[in-house]
């Protein structure tokens, strides 16, 4: 007999929680917080635009709120981190950028390794201190791809090219918890670092990509999980009771779509050195996790 596929109608009753979803007004940020929220949970919604975050919240069911928060921002990160006051059970690091065209943050960093990695970086060592169950940061399939260059993360001696500066960038994501999972356990935390990716999913992460890879796109819309599966290892990662240190994601043909399991990480993302290296810049970076 087959066993049974987990969904959103698996979620526990998570009322008393509170969750913090970043990028939450739209794609998978959007399906994650609506379920969360009607499942119980009292979920911020962390978004650049706050308009837009109230008006998708519109159709919500329970309880939440919006708040302002741009990752490319370390100001932005500061301000949020500092307005925050009682427990958050879980903070999900959802927000990201995907093959956008060469441009800095206004910190100066390259706009993948600032949206995806250092922001998120950031924002978790500052919240840390409230955060009672887990952090769920949410890479993608394509870091087997990646490569850190410590000495040029932001494309200043490299020719820049999209994809390579977003592989980059899902493989810190996941450095990230493993060095995180580490420290927590080092210092006796109950605290749980996990990571998920969604598969292939047909959200409007690349929604601005033309051409061939646009092509490419249309084609994972036919071919692929649509949102609302696609939030489903997030799901899974931030509600079930799985080991710190898990990477969730899809269970079909090549991780791309399906149901939420737990599977192994890359040997690159397991690079207990490089994680180590990488928090180290990065906490220089954004003068947070020393």
């Amino acid at each position: 007999m087959a066993s049974k596929k987990w969904t959103q109608n698996d979620l526990p009753d998570l009322s008393g929680s509170t969750i913090v979803v970043t990028g939450a007004s739209s794609g998978i940020g959007l399906v994650t917080a609506r379920e969360l929220c009607a499942h119980g949970a009292r979920v911020i919604l962390a978004v650049r635009d706050v308009e837009k975050g109230r008006a998708v919240a519109k159709g919500f069911v329970g309880s939440y709120e919006v708040r302002t928060l741009n990752l490319a921002d370390l100001e932005s990160i500061r301000s949020f981190a500092a307005e925050w006051t009682g427990d958050l059970d879980v903070l999900i690091n959802n927000a990201g950028i995907m093959m956008a065209p060469a441009f800095r943050t206004i910190d100066d960093f390259e706009l993948h390794m600032g949206t995806n990695h250092l922001g998120p970086f950031a924002l978790t060592n500052r919240l840390l201190p409230f955060i009672t169950d887990r952090v769920v940061t949410v890479s993608s399939i394509l870091h087997r791809r990646g490569m850190i260059h410590l000495d040029d993360l932001h494309f200043d001696s490299r020719p820049y090219r999209a994809m390579t500066a977003y592989q980059d960038s899902k493989l810190a994501n996941l450095l990230f918890t493993l060095e995180l999972q580490r420290r927590l356990m080092e210092s006796g935390s109950a605290v749980r670092a996990v990571a998920a990716h969604p598969g292939i999913a047909r959200t409007n992460l690349v929604a601005h990509v033309r051409g061939v890879n646009g092509f490419v796109n249309s084609l994972s819309q036919r071919l692929c999980n649509d949102a609302e599966k696609g939030a489903l290892p997030t799901l899974f990662a931030a509600t079930q009771d799985i080991p710190g240190g898990s990477y969730v994601g899809p269970d079909g043909f090549g991780h791309l779509r399906g149901y939420p399991i737990v599977h192994a990480m890359s040997r690159r993302a397991m690079d207990t050195a490089m994680a180590r290296r990488l928090w180290d810049v990065s906490a220089e970076l954004t003068d947070t996790g020393h």
